[in-house]
């Protein structure tokens, strides 16, 4: 199903942009935080806020960032604190922020640097929160090595307590943390998927030879993650049989560059792209889901693509749905256009 956008659009962002994040912390409120990728300008985090009328989305907070913004995470246990993995003259770096109190202030506040996540010597792709609760630990990840960190907000500390690094192996470029298991992530390198044991830092099972953008854990699901991949769009894995894919998804019509499972209906998946659409999809996955989706299979059918929100300009690098009311999602294409949508006409489906 084709359609535009009847949804509700933000115009604050006044830069390029590529990330937006769902402030989880918040139980109030559908807020979401993002950053601006400006070379030239001074950058900005917007704290982006849904009306309690539910009828526009107004900024909450705008503040100063000192350098172009490529990763932005909202903690999952305060709604103050973020972090950022940004550019700057010396190459990449990564901090966790504050928001300030604002108390009502018509001036721009600073943000305040709880720490900095120093000691890579690559290019720093991604940091990572465990999504579930409080949890005193963080993962940053370079281009050939994954940091853990324990960490105190309070206290504003940062320690490295372990690292694993992958010297014979292409550059890493993300990754994600299993809600199901804090002691396992899925990263992605150029051409593989690893699961790594966070207690011994060492890699296990693996999808090889593909060029994954994106991984994403169901959050209902054990050991069923979702990826978007260069060459086969998107694909449902199950982590104890990675010989072949459960299922097959077209993906987009350009790169698949992110896929995202809907916190509470986790067969509702979005991914976006650089062809300047978002797709919402019933993507099915049953537990007793065991064999693949091969070319010949019986069990192979068409999975129902729910719509195409298409009213878009540039490419789409940004969504995040809302923990706070997990039918709406927000987009953030390349332009800095973010748009809110709602995916209840297609709750029935499911």
């Amino acid at each position: 199903m084709q359609g535009g956008s009847s949804g509700i659009v933000y115009g604050g962002l006044k830069y390029q942009a590529r990330c937006i994040a769902d402030v989880r912390a918040d139980a109030g409120s559908t807020t979401f935080l993002a950053g601006t990728l400006s070379l030239k300008e001074e950058n900005e985090v917007h704290l982006i806020r849904l009306s309690p009328a539910e009828s526009e989305l107004v900024c909450d907070g705008l503040f100063y960032h000192p350098n172009e913004i490529w990763d932005l995470k909202s903690c999952p246990f305060d709604h103050r604190v973020f972090s950022t993995v940004y550019t700057s003259g010396e190459g990449y770096g990564a901090a966790v922020w504050k928001i300030p109190e604002q108390h009502g202030q018509s001036n721009t506040p600073q943000l305040e640097q709880l720490f900095e996540l120093t000691g890579h010597t690559g290019k720093i792709r991604r940091v990572l929160w465990w999504p579930l609760g409080k949890h005193d630990k963080l993962i940053s990840i370079d281009d050939r090595n994954i940091f853990l960190w324990n960490i105190d907000t309070s206290n504003k500390s940062a320690k490295v307590i372990s690292q694993g690094s992958v010297d014979m192996l292409p550059n890493l470029r993300g990754g994600a943390w299993d809600p199901h298991n804090h002691n396992s992530i899925a990263a992605i390198s150029d051409s593989s998927l690893h699961l790594w044991d966070l207690r011994s830092m060492e890699k296990s099972v693996a999808i090889e030879h593909a060029h994954i953008r994106d991984v994403d854990y169901n959050p209902k699901k054990q050991n069923i993650i979702a990826t978007a991949e260069d060459e086969f769009g998107i694909r449902l894995w199950d982590l104890r049989m990675l010989k072949h894919p459960l299922k097959d998804l077209p993906g987009h019509s350009h790169w698949t560059w992110t896929v995202r499972h809907n916190p509470e209906y986790d067969e509702l998946l979005l991914s976006a792209g650089t062809d300047s659409t978002v797709n919402l999809w019933l993507a099915q996955v049953s537990s007793n889901d065991s064999g693949p989706d091969s070319p010949g299979s019986p069990k192979r059918q068409e999975e129902p693509l729910l719509n195409s929100y298409t009213d878009y300009e540039d490419s789409i690098y940004g969504i995040a749905w809302s923990s706070h009311d997990p039918s709406l999602f927000a987009s953030l294409s390349y332009d800095g256009r973010v748009v809110l949508e709602s995916v209840k006409p297609y709750l029935q489906r499911k």
